[in-house]
């Protein structure tokens, strides 16, 4: 064996024993049994909303459980999420962590199932403050969570058509609106129409509520 073999075997045996302890680690998926009337607040942070199950990466004061919900499986069975409540938490993941979150997050609701989500918009500096938030998400996203939409605007991040960590299999219908910078109060819905489209921080958050399709 050459040395340039023997490097390249040494390396795939490194690899190989870097992903083993990964595997060795990674938490263990726990399904849990659902109650009648789940409701899960994910990423509560502190701020957990009233008769949800508050689920954040961080074992804050109120969390009822620890999980990345952009990395691991989630301990919920399929069909049995009633309602979901998700605010300031999107914006800390990355893109390939938000496709699997809203994979996630599709597989647990039951058919009918509504989820609001909350994220500062990307056009308010409120984005770019937090250094733990990750690259923008605008209007144009929710679209991509259509699957009918999906398979003929953009089949490549369709998960029947392009299978893939960039690839949704979540089938939502989805309306979003927005929280209003100060200025905007008592102003009428033209020019309040004018400046989201036009001026940089018209608008505060980005509100969507998502409906799960089955």
């Amino acid at each position: 064996m050459t040395g340039e073999n023997m490097d390249a075997a040494k390396k795939i045996e490194e690899l190989e024993a870097a992903l083993a302890e990964l595997k060795k680690n990674a938490p263990p998926t726990v399904i849990l049994a659902a109650p009648s009337g789940l409701k899960l607040d994910l990423g509560c942070g502190t701020k957990k909303a009233e008769g949800f199950v508050g689920v954040d990466s961080r074992k804050f004061e109120g969390v009822d459980l620890v999980h990345d919900l952009g990395r691991h499986t989630w301990p919920w069975e399929t069909d049995t999420v009633d309602e979901v409540n998700c605010s300031h938490m999107v914006e800390h993941l990355t893109w390939t962590e938000r496709v699997f979150f809203f994979n996630e997050l599709y597989r647990v609701m039951k058919k009918g199932a509504k989820a609001q989500i909350s994220i500062p918009h990307w056009c308010s500096n409120r984005y770019y403050g937090d250094p733990t938030h990750q690259a923008p998400m605008s209007e144009m996203a929710w679209l991509y969570m259509n699957k009918e939409w999906r398979k003929t605007q953009a089949p490549h991040t369709d998960s029947e058509m392009s299978p893939g960590p960039l690839s949704y299999s979540c089938d939502f219908d989805v309306a979003y609106g927005y929280s209003l910078a100060p200025f905007l109060n008592g102003r009428d819905k033209g020019f309040i129409d004018f400046a989201l489209g036009a001026y940089k921080e018209a608008a505060a958050d980005m509100i969507a509520t998502v409906i799960a399709k089955k």
